[in-house]
């Protein structure tokens, strides 16, 4: 493997040299892409069975068909959003024109997470690629298999000039963050975030931080309990709760409960069986230091249902708490596992003003069926996007753009967001010369008098 130094002076010489701003050639990649991924289709999702015992269904829907739907779309409007912006021109500057044209930043540093290590590899290199930039992939060095195959599909499909994918550990992550790169997107906990705000200050070099938070679902007492149920169930366990924007805690209204919970039970044993530690297609913790973390969080509350575990596979039933209070170990940061704190409240506006004073989530979820309290609480609370009587559904919108807001992350992407977001929008003014307006320039009292009054 070239030297990291040596890889990105490879990239932004090819850069330099023009390819990639072509819409043919960007278009090209793309199908390239999409090629590369039916191809190498079987041994995905072999890496994702080793790494987090991934079944097919839950590869297909969270991870193999994810970048197929995003590269169709990237296709289908990549030139429109290529053009240039026409803009309106004040009075001020007549008899000229101006426009925004979106160009590539350079050599770009994709830096992914393991929860979902293909999925949140390319789905930003997709945008990378469309905006006409180069792009550097880090995957996470936790899902070794997938990294692997990762690294092997981009070899095999594209030159190292173009795209390339760096395997390694965090010291790899920190060389690469030392090189003068031209955008960082990355995705993963807050800690490591600022880290990587801080290094990437250094060079100026702007930022994509995709982080998380503890993201809550409030479910009112007229939500319909039966969907909430399993809603909920569904958005947290799938890839067994190890999901950034995952519901993190529970609020119900103390009127319905101990009717959700029993739905709750239910609809574990529906998706998962009575005996999920024996369901060959559920999900594993990614490794023993996770899998020790989450441990520690069983002593809290009162668990009503799941809790048992198995550290041989590395596994964790999906676990419901009752009697959790604010204070607890769970409730401090991020679970990101399949363990869900229940907590009641009385009042709506009572448990809005809390979730004001806490750090912005990354996602939030409301169940409730009165357009008045679900105004109520999008209008109040600030996260980075969320669903009304869902939950994780609106990510796979690509007209919706996905990302956080405060710690729960900085900028967003998908869809045409993923374009803007590793596109400078360029300021330009065409002016004419067939005249030139003379009270622009200062000398003269009418020239005051004209600018007063436009200004003014």
């Amino acid at each position: 493997m070239l030297e990291i130094d040596n890889l990105v002076e490879l990239q932004r010489s090819y850069f330099y040299s023009g390819q990639t701003l072509k819409y043919d050639f960007r278009i090209k990649q793309l199908k390239e892409l999409k090629h590369m991924l039916q191809k190498y289709e079987k041994s995905v999702y072999r890496a994702l069975k080793k790494d987090l015992n991934k079944s097919s269904y839950e590869a297909l829907t969270t991870e193999i068909g994810f970048p197929h739907m995003e590269i169709d779309f990237t296709i289908k409007h990549l030139k429109e959003w290529m053009k240039p912006e026409k803009v309106d021109t004040p009075i001020t500057h007549k008899g000229s024109k101006s426009l925004i044209q979106k160009e590539p930043y350079g050599v770009t540093l994709v830096i992914a997470p393991w929860n979902y290590p293909l999925q949140l590899s390319l789905a930003p290199t997709i945008g990378a690629i469309a905006a006409g930039n180069t792009v550097i992939v880090k995957p996470s060095e936790y899902t070794s298999e997938t990294s692997a195959i990762l690294a092997k599909m981009i070899k095999e499909t594209f030159s190292p000039s173009f795209i390339t994918v760096v395997e390694g550990d965090a010291d790899v992550s920190n060389k690469l963050l030392e090189q003068k790169i031209d955008y960082i997107f990355f995705t993963g906990s807050t800690p490591v975030g600022k880290i990587i705000m801080e290094k990437a200050s250094k060079n100026l070099t702007p930022v994509t931080l995709e982080l998380g938070g503890k993201s809550p679902v409030i479910v009112d007492k007229d939500a319909n309990i039966h969907l909430a149920a399993k809603r909920i169930v569904w958005g947290k366990f799938t890839n067994a709760g190890q999901t950034c924007v995952a519901p993190d805690y529970v609020l119900v209204h103390e009127k319905v409960k101990s009717k959700l919970i029993s739905s709750m039970i239910k609809q574990i044993k529906v998706l998962y069986g009575n005996k999920p530690l024996e369901n060959n297609d559920y999900v594993k913790i990614v490794n023993e230091k996770h899998f020790n973390r989450l441990k520690e969080f069983l002593s809290n509350g009162k668990i009503i249902s799941g809790g048992r575990i198995n550290p041989e596979k590395l596994l964790i039933e999906p676990t419901i708490f009752d009697e959790v209070n604010w204070e607890d170990s769970i409730m401090q940061d991020e679970i990101f596992g399949p363990l869900l704190p229940i907590l009641k409240f009385s009042d709506l506006h009572h448990i809005v003003e809390k979730l004001k004073r806490m750090e912005k989530p990354l996602a939030l979820y409301f169940f409730g069926e009165k357009e008045k309290k679900q105004q109520y609480v999008f209008d109040n609370l600030s996260f980075g996007g969320g669903c009304i009587n869902d939950t994780l559904y609106h990510l796979a919108n690509p007209h919706l753009p996905f990302g956080g807001v405060g710690s729960s992350g900085i900028g967003a992407y998908h869809g045409k967001f993923s374009f803007d977001t590793f596109s400078h929008r360029k300021s330009i003014l065409k002016q004419t010369t067939k005249f030139d307006i003379p009270f622009r320039y200062p000398g003269s009292k009418l020239s005051h008098s004209i600018v007063k009054k436009l200004m003014k």
